[in-house]
């Protein structure tokens, strides 16, 4: 039976540096039915330094990349404000750190699994740091090979590390050629540990056919205004895109939950008396006419005539009486 699929948005810098920015976010998430907020934690000092390229040039406000990592950084007692909000509306609040200081500031907060982003998949020092916590680990393969991915795998299990992986591409937006969801299967069978989907193609459809081929976990991120600054909001989905894809998911479970059985069609007993059909004669015949295939219809409903899966049986036939155009025929009216 299918497990209920972990739906993930994540704000990351949507908010551009303001916190106020963060609650309207919450706000709008906590109506659309996900289940996780999911944030970056970025500590500017202990994760980069001014030789750090950007990704896209997409900020004037930010000399260098290190500058716009410290613009997006909140105190301790503003991520307590975070979470706080975030247990307020029902939804989860989660993590990406990206260095150890990070980890030991969520630790604070308090979170209940972790986010290793696609960059920090062979940053064993973080993974190390992240499994002394003892809590639950959701890796993003997106830059990794299977050889990468079968180190940290063994990493993760030699400290008895509960995790799963999700397909991702390091591209955004992600094109249809490049979601890879023939991955999910891979990794599954690869990995034997729950797989999910991570999504920057700024449309639903890639999460959906996620779930139908057996993603457990989708995440994306979210953005008020695709057209607004920020590395990531030509990737994301909108609050209303967002409240599509939830209730899209929700429904594909449940039609997985609830298998068909084409065996068993009692339930259309009634309906099949209506649209099935009898055999009926297309025109005036005499009796004693040779039955053609030329000679015949079907006419709604069935149980007037012969049914009409039965036509070859009665083709050569004799007529046993006149028949007007559009009779129904039936077994005694053949010879």
């Amino acid at each position: 039976m299918i497990k209920k699929t972990f739906i993930i948005a994540e704000i990351a810098q949507a908010h551009d540096g303001n916190i106020t920015e963060v609650h309207n976010y919450i706000d709008a998430l906590s109506k659309t039915g996900i289940d996780i907020i999911k944030f970056q934690t970025h500590i500017a000092v202990a994760e980069s330094s001014i030789y750090e390229p950007f990704r896209i040039k997409f900020s004037e406000r930010d000399k260098t990349r290190f500058d716009y990592w410290k613009r997006m950084e909140f105190s301790f007692e503003q991520w307590v404000e975070i979470k706080e909000h975030c247990n307020q509306v029902g939804i989860e609040f989660m993590s990406s750190p990206f260095s150890n200081a990070a980890v030991d500031l969520l630790e604070k907060v308090g979170v209940k699994r972790y986010k290793v982003g696609s960059g920090e998949v062979s940053n064993f020092l973080l993974l190390e740091k992240l499994a002394q916590t003892k809590k639950p680990i959701i890796v993003s393969t997106g830059m990794s090979s299977y050889d990468e991915l079968d180190k940290t795998a063994q990493f993760l299990r030699a400290r008895n590390i509960s995790f799963s992986l999700l397909q991702c591409t390091t591209s955004y937006p992600t094109v249809s050629n490049q979601w890879g969801l023939n991955v999910i299967e891979e990794l599954k069978k690869r990995y034997q540990v729950p797989i999910g989907f991570s999504d920057h193609s700024s449309s639903i459809e890639a999460c959906i056919a996620a779930v139908v081929l057996g993603a457990e976990i989708i995440e994306f991120h979210a953005v008020f205004d695709k057209n607004s600054k920020g590395p990531d909001a030509k990737s994301s989905l909108t609050i209303n895109e967002i409240s599509q894809l939830v209730k899209a998911v929700r429904n594909i479970e449940n039609a997985i939950k609830k298998p068909v059985n084409k065996n068993k069609n009692e339930l259309f007993h009634d309906l099949k008396q209506i649209f099935e059909k009898s055999l009926a004669v297309n025109k005036n015949l005499k009796e004693g006419h040779i039955l053609s295939f030329n000679d015949l219809e079907a006419k709604k409903p069935k149980g007037y005539g012969i049914s009409a899966d039965k036509f070859e049986l009665i083709i050569g036939k004799k007529l046993l009486r006149n028949m007007k155009q559009w009779e129904f025929l039936n077994m005694n009216d053949i010879e």
